[in-house]
């Protein structure tokens, strides 16, 4: 059983308005004289959204398929044995009952009721909707039918474009465009919207999470990373043959399976749509798991020359978790005790209570000690406090970036005056720059940082060198649009804020070059956008910095796996001076995002150069 995915969190009824939910009946009512007598490709249509939404449909004849009797999106699929000969057209339809079905699969029934256009997540998500048949009376014909062979859905069946472009005239969706399916991914899937399906020897490439869901390729080959995922390499790359795996079966049944694994045999059921993660085969008929072997990955340790500077968000780390011994373990065996360890998502001494604390010294002292437990060295560090509920992140826990550093290897540079609310700046002392404040907060009153964590800035020195890193978390990407959205191309709504953080960690970065063209920065953290996105590109501005990550083949830029897609969210920029020089090495050190039993869901990333 999975998660509220498929819940009915918020629903559209195209034309009228869905009304209250009659649990499925086994005599047919008295059909009203408006009520028409079609077959399930009639409703469904050329388009996404039914020519009979709203209106009501008598005696729709099918089989069905598959029963949903959990959740609060009770129903079952049927399908119509005698499909037409349009390809646009889907057989398959899902009748929203609200209980539990009186229903079996075979079962021939036939199905009077509302149609109406259910949108998952509601109509702001931007998601498409789902073509049902709502406030159903249902009789059952007879029993034991053969149900309907499945679609196979496979490389040489789903095309390698995504989605068409949207209707300018209806700000770019595409619910009104006529379904091509054997020109888009998404018409392709639209047009197979409630029909028994299948998917066979389909490997992972998103791993089980606590949902019981994971997402497979159709299409082993298609921007394949070097361990058995699949890449996000660029928006034009969506990846065609990611899918959703549920099960109706039970949870303890679910397969615990990694990225690499293969699911053997044909795995079938009914395609859906949902909330998370758009289309999904819903299965009644799982394959078997056969492991991949996947190993989580170690970096090389740093020689005696090299700064090893690392960024890892360790999700929402406060005293009450039982993943520091792990982290602790992570960091040490890992990757290798990196000189610095720039920390996200550490929350503050009593976590998700809001009650105003603010200090983080019981948490970041409890992973200290995990570390030195864990055979590491003992960590200094250094952090400012935010104010009280102003950084964004779980409510109460008050979440901030964390310097980590082994004083037997590098010092930090201390200078008073970083507060909260103290803008830390760019000063000359002795012909180099500084930072008037170290640790210090960038710009913390600017409207870029408006329920968002604010960048720390620190001073450290390195075989007398002086290194200034500054560790960031932008703003999430919560509100986006998902890339299976009505609207194509999705509109990345989030996105604008954090272009005016990059654009402010930039500008500080530009000032410290200009005092010393030769300073060495480092610009690291979550920054949560891609290597290519305009993100990137703002931070990396003329040439200031540069995202080492893209020192790495494509195949191994990963950070981060989401909806069967690998992808970049952490990033580690370098300046001209780094870079110039030739000698660092990067490393995205695996160990989390392709696993079910991940401790984050980020990987973390090792910078290692000679200052």
């Amino acid at each position: 059983m999975p998660r509220a995915s498929s819940a009915r969190l918020a629903a559209l009824t195209v034309a009228a308005v869905c009304g209250a939910t009659l649990a499925a009946q086994t005599t047919v009512l008295t059909t009203p004289a408006h009520a028409v007598s079609v077959r399930i490709h009639d409703i469904q249509g050329t388009t996404r959204l039914s020519p009979y939404a709203g209106r009501q449909v008598t005696n729709v004849p099918g089989i069905v398929t598959g029963v949903r009797a959990y959740g609060s999106s009770k129903g079952f699929w049927m399908q119509d044995p005698s499909p037409d000969d349009d390809p646009a057209t889907s057989e398959g339809v899902f009748v929203f009952t609200g209980s539990t079905p009186e229903v079996a699969v075979g079962d021939a029934v036939t199905v009077t009721g509302t149609v109406s256009e259910y949108v998952p997540g509601g109509t702001e998500s931007g998601n498409q909707s789902v073509t049902e048949i709502t406030k159903p009376a249902v009789t059952v014909v007879s029993h034991g039918n053969p149900v309907p062979a499945p679609v196979v859905v496979d490389a040489r069946s789903v095309p390698d474009a995504y989605a068409p472009a949207g209707d300018p005239a209806a700000n770019n969706s595409i619910n009104a465009l006529r379904l091509r399916p054997s020109a888009y991914a998404l018409d392709y899937y639209e047009s197979l919207e409630g029909m028994n399906v299948q998917v066979a020897d389909a490997r992972v490439v998103t791993a089980t999470d606590p949902y019981n869901e994971l997402w497979v390729t159709v299409k082993p080959d298609e921007h394949p990373s070097s361990r058995g995922g699949t890449v996000y390499g660029s928006y034009d790359a969506q990846n065609t043959g990611r899918l959703q795996i549920q099960s109706l079966g039970s949870a303890d049944d679910f397969p615990v399976a990694d990225v690499g694994d293969t699911l053997a045999g044909p795995t079938t059921g009914p395609l859906d749509y949902n909330q998370y993660g758009g289309y999904t085969l819903v299965a009644d008929r799982m394959g078997t798991l056969r492991k991949g072997g996947l190993q989580r990955e170690t970096t090389r340790k740093q020689s005696p020359g090299e700064l090893a500077v690392a960024t890892y968000n360790v999700e929402n780390l406060d005293p009450s978790d039982t993943t520091f011994a792990a982290h602790a373990d992570a960091i040490v065996h890992r990757l290798q005790a990196p000189d610095i360890v720039c920390l996200e998502e550490i929350q503050d001494d009593n976590g998700a209570t809001d009650d105003g604390t603010v200090s983080a010294a019981k948490t970041v002292s409890t992973l200290i000690d995990a570390i030195v437990a864990a055979g590491g060295p003992r960590y200094d560090w250094r952090s400012v406090d935010p104010v009280d509920g102003q950084d964004g992140g779980e409510p109460g826990g008050n979440i901030r970036q964390v310097f980590l550093f082994n004083p037997a290897r590098v010092s930090f540079t201390d200078r008073p005056g970083g507060t909260s609310t103290t803008a830390v700046g760019v000063t000359k002392i002795h012909g180099k720059a500084a930072l008037t404040a170290s640790p210090g907060r960038i710009a913390p009153a600017s409207d870029a940082w408006t329920s968002s964590r604010k960048p720390l800035a620190g001073e450290f020195v390195f075989r007398g060198r002086t290194v200034f890193v500054i560790a960031n978390h932008f703003a999430s990407k919560g509100g986006d649009q998902g890339l299976t959205a009505q609207y194509q191309p999705p509109v990345r709504s989030s996105e604008v804020q954090r272009h005016r953080q990059a654009a402010v960690v930039h500008d500080f970065v530009a000032r410290l070059l200009k005092v010393q063209k030769n300073a060495e920065v480092v610009v690291l953290g979550d920054l949560n956008d891609f290597e290519f996105s305009d993100t990137a590109k703002i931070l990396e501005g003329d040439g200031e910095l540069w995202s080492a990550i893209k020192s790495l083949p494509k195949n191994e830029r990963y950070t981060y796996t989401y909806q069967g897609n690998q992808q970049v969210l952490d990033q580690i920029l370098i300046s001209p001076q780094i870079r110039r020089a030739g000698r660092f090495s990067y490393d995205s050190v695996h160990i989390n995002s392709e696993f079910h039993d991940q401790i984050s869901d980020h990987d973390p990333q090792v910078l290692r150069f000679r200052p």
